[in-house]
């Protein structure tokens, strides 16, 4: 078995705006600056909150004293560091519990991870990035470890790349947010995003080699909904597992993928 080990979450997301300058809003959107600052972080201090968003420290302990007061975070009493709170992890399952698409396709990827002996994956798009909503984890095999997280810029993975080719606004959005490397065989520039787009289009999937982790691949289908894709269904293992066996994982993940289109018709 081998053990993917990642502390990095998706940090290239451009900040989203703000929206209203007023200053009530804006500190609003302070506080949730804050929560974002824990996506890299496990535990941060009042001064680590401070220097990352650029304020005062005593700005930094209000907002963090606030955040756990309503249980979004809190704080070690031994070490005087905050986390994400518990009230964050209800609210997160709440929305994840509420998610039609997810609620739809998780007997489908269930049925794939089963089949396959594969980790399974069901993405959606946000921006520029793929965000995994729902993993099932193979017994065996390549790990990817809660604490790496589910969001990760689309050009790293087969999903981002079935869903970009099928879906011009997400193209766009990572081709204007860059393409920052991650691993040996990751996309880095405009001319190569166009060129695996294009591929995906002409074979109607994708495949990912060393583009996410080192050593690993994987095979994703996009769902549609009028011809758009909305998601993508993969499978993720091993290079020496996967590769070998793309061509019968396309057929499983063809009619996964149609399948979660109707569901969710």
């Amino acid at each position: 078995m081998t053990v993917v080990h990642d502390t990095a979450w998706c940090a290239t997301t451009p900040k989203r705006s703000h929206g209203d300058d007023s200053a009530g809003l804006k500190s609003v959107a302070t506080a949730l600056d804050v929560l974002e600052c824990f996506a890299l972080d496990g535990s941060l201090g009042v001064s680590d909150i401070a220097r990352k968003l650029g304020v005062a420290k005593s700005t930094a302990h209000r907002l963090l004293q606030t955040l756990v007061s309503r249980g979004f975070a809190e704080q070690d009493h031994e070490s005087g560091q905050y986390r994400l709170g518990l009230h964050l992890f209800e609210l997160g399952h709440l929305a994840q519990a509420r998610n039609e698409l997810r609620h739809a396709a998780l007997p489908i990827v269930r049925q794939v991870a089963a089949t396959t002996g594969l980790t399974v994956n069901l993405a959606v798009p946000d921006g520029p990035d793929t965000v995994f909503v729902e993993r099932i984890e193979s017994p065996a095999g390549v790990h990817v470890l809660g604490h790496v997280g589910r969001r990760f810029p689309s050009h790293v993975t087969s999903s981002g790349k079935a869903i970009a080719a099928f879906n011009p606004e997400i193209a766009r959005a990572r081709r204007e947010a860059g393409f920052p490397p991650r691993v040996s065989h990751t996309v880095r520039t405009s001319a190569d995003w166009d060129r695996a787009l294009a591929q995906v289009r002409q074979l109607g999937f994708a495949v990912s080699h060393s583009e996410s982790f080192e050593d690993s691949s994987s095979v994703a289908l996009p769902v549609l909904r009028r011809g758009v894709a909305v998601a993508a269904v993969s499978v993720f293992g091993p290079t020496p597992t996967v590769a070998p066996r793309v061509d019968r994982l396309v057929p499983l993940l063809t009619a996964a993928s149609r399948r979660i289109a109707r569901g969710t018709a």
